[in-house]
């Protein structure tokens, strides 16, 4: 990744990843060039100070060289929603006469006339079972294979309704062959009660076969 570049600072990568686990710290490094012949302080900012900690968080830098600053993510009690992080770092720089690191407190103050360049960083929670740029690829492969598996049992179930019904229809033709080959009253009683059975089986199987999806 080639990072963020402004005239002053060129900030690699180009956004905080984390790798996300409930009760679990985890940490982003980012590595800050200085691009100019001049010393240049630079300074992070956060819109969640609290769930972050970030060392160090204002510095400086000299010419042509570069330094690491980790950002670690604390410990966090629940996932966010649809792991989706609004966070925002900003990374601010200016020049400096000298490489000290006792900044004033007017170093990046804008209205006293010095030119203070701003980089904006976002932040990407990462899942601990995927690799990067693939969590959501992830998530939508493993919900379709979910709907297909459920697809096909649906169908199963109706098949197998299916050739039950055609089994009950063929034992009730074989009862009614048999009934005009005896026909007594007896046999006849018989199977009156075995088809009144085998006719609600086959509408409870029916029912069910209607109400299963479409092959097609």
């Amino acid at each position: 990744m080639t990072g963020t570049n402004n005239q002053l600072i060129s900030v690699s990568p180009e956004e905080l990843r984390f790798q996300f686990e409930l009760e679990k710290q985890s940490y982003c490094d980012l590595k800050v060039t200085n691009s100019t012949e001049h010393c240049v302080a630079f300074k992070v900012k956060t819109t969640s100070p609290k769930k972050y900690f970030v060392r160090p968080n204002t510095g400086v830098i000299h010419p042509w060289d570069s330094c690491f600053i980790r950002v670690t993510l604390q410990a966090q009690k629940e996932y966010p929603p649809d792991m989706q992080c609004k966070d925002k770092f900003l990374l601010q720089s200016t020049i400096v006469n000298n490489d000290s690191d006792e900044l004033s407190p007017d170093t990046f103050n804008k209205d006293s006339g010095r030119t203070v360049e701003e980089c904006k960083l976002r932040v990407v929670y990462i899942s601990p079972h995927s690799s990067p740029g693939q969590s959501e690829d992830a998530f939508k492969q493993s919900s379709d294979v979910n709907s297909s598996q459920a697809l096909q049992r649906a169908r199963d179930e109706r098949d197998a309704a299916f050739r039950q019904t055609q089994q009950l229809q063929q034992e009730v033709e074989v009862l009614k062959r048999r009934r005009n080959r005896r026909g007594d009253a007896g046999f006849s009683l018989k199977f009156a009660l075995v088809v009144g059975v085998i006719g609600i089986m086959v509408g409870f199987l029916f029912k069910l076969l209607m109400s299963s999806p479409s092959t097609e």
